[in-house]
């Protein structure tokens, strides 16, 4: 895990979940709503055997299990699912297979708030359209306010406290774009290891188990260690090679994704979402992450309260998928927060995305604008590019995925208006070190910290 020109930017992201409206030349594609270390390469690239159909008795007996639970609606998202060739992929953490945690999801006890027919269909509505995979908070229903602002005031009785807890719950606008850009990431790269986490967080521990490889995080496995211990990722050191990690979610994330069993609307957080983003959320955030509030701890990286900077980011990234991910910093910010202009020119960056996306890879990337409430700085957000498509004019069209613009499919956005945008990307390191030099990012994240308390 690693990351080029490290600065400080938590006077960008705050919250990271701050909206841009009417940007130029950021248009959505049509159609597509509704859908019938630097770390070794390998990590990137690992093959999935993709087959569409059933050919064990095994596999078919659970195919008719879970088929006897759905309506014709999901009956015929699950046959999509098998005939495109993600309910058989494997590339799950124990080999299991989209088909395999599914069945988990409709035979064995859930999390007594869930349905597991809910469940279901939730996985079946992914596998069907990613896109739908969203921040957007949800509402709390009036029978559940009074419970919830005192989970968030721990019972006060101070009126303004109570207030404020109000009016914090019905005005929420999440800050989890890091962490729904990598949901989205696994459920697109990581098909079954995604199903396989959704399978455990709804279970009735609400929580995974994961083996990582301990490169990574970090060449050097006592630094790999040291961000496990410094991180409070729980865990087990297996040998030099390996470790076992405990993933899970905030003790208040399954309070809404409980109530979201019964009262999600239309373009809300799925439970689906609200269990895998408090995961993430927590991971990141050194397990001080609340899902009640969307506020987490600051830390050494940042004294921000809201959502996860580039570094923590960088290290969700790389302990749920696996992989020790280059993160390249591509704009200059002042101590103010105001853009100061580029490490690399556009050509270059574009150069990197594209060999990117031609490997077969999405992007997460992070693209600032500066705010006009904030004297002009910059505020940030959190997207996946998934491809890339050239206009008639040679322009290039980046093909994107928002977790918070209510839009349930790929948005597209123009060269000449992303590039300047972007701050940072998550690269693999053969792309990234042909044009940067870079040294482990929580060294420079900490020493920059150290510098600045100094400085104060």
């Amino acid at each position: 895990m690693v990351s080029v020109n490290f600065q400080n930017v938590n006077n960008i992201y705050k919250t990271a979940g701050i909206k841009q409206y009417n940007p130029e030349d950021k248009t959505t594609a049509v159609g597509q709503k509704t859908a019938g270390t630097a770390f070794r390469a390998d990590a990137y690239t690992s093959a999935v055997t993709v087959r569409t159909a059933l050919t064990t008795k095994d596999e078919k007996k659970k195919f008719e299990e879970i088929s006897n639970e759905l309506d014709l609606k999901y009956r015929k998202k699950l046959e999509f699912a098998l005939k495109t060739g993600q309910l058989l992929k494997n590339n799950s953490n124990d080999k299991s297979t989209v088909l395999d945690n599914l069945h988990k999801i409709i035979t064995e006890e859930r999390d007594p708030g869930l349905d597991k027919v809910n469940i279901l269909k939730e996985c079946l509505d992914i596998l069907a359209n990613p896109y739908v995979i969203t921040q957007t908070c949800e509402d709390i229903p009036p029978q559940y306010k009074k419970q919830i602002v005192g989970l968030m005031t721990n019972l006060s009785e101070n009126p303004n406290e109570i207030a404020q807890a109000k009016w914090e719950l019905d005005n929420m606008h999440t800050g989890t774009c890091p962490a729904a850009s990598i949901e989205f990431d696994l459920a697109t790269k990581h098909t079954a290891e995604f199903f396989r986490m959704v399978e455990g967080l709804t279970s009735p521990k609400n929580e995974v188990v994961k083996t990582i490889k301990m490169d990574s995080l970090s060449e050097k496995s006592s630094d790999a260690i040291w961000l496990l211990t410094k991180f409070k990722t729980p865990h087990v050191i297996n040998n030099f090679d390996t470790a076992t990690v405990l993933l899970k979610p905030d003790e208040n994330a399954i309070i809404r994704a409980r109530i979201q069993n019964h009262h999600k609307d239309p373009g809300e957080r799925s439970m689906i979402d609200i269990l895998i983003q408090s995961t993430l959320m927590q991971l990141g955030s050194q397990q001080t992450y609340n899902s009640l509030t969307d506020k987490r701890a600051p830390n050494a990286w940042t004294q921000e309260d809201g959502g996860l900077i580039d570094f923590e980011k960088t290290y969700v990234e790389s302990v749920a998928e696996d992989k020790n991910t280059t993160s390249v910093t591509y704009q200059i910010v002042d101590e103010e927060g105001r853009l100061k202009g580029y490490e690399k020119d556009f050509s270059t960056i574009k150069k990197q995305l594209l060999d990117t996306l031609n490997m077969g890879h999405n992007i997460i990337i992070g693209y600032t604008w500066p705010d006009p409430d904030n004297g002009n700085r910059l505020a940030g957000h959190e997207i996946t590019i998934v491809g890339y498509k050239t206009n008639p004019q040679g322009e290039v069209i980046f093909v994107c995925q928002d977790s918070d613009d209510d839009v349930a499919g790929p948005i597209e956005m123009s060269e000449k208006f992303l590039l300047p945008k972007i701050h940072h990307a998550g690269l693999p390191d053969e792309i990234a070190s042909r044009d940067f030099e870079y040294e482990d990012s929580w060294k420079i994240g900490l020493d920059e910290f150290q510098e600045m308390r100094r400085a104060g």
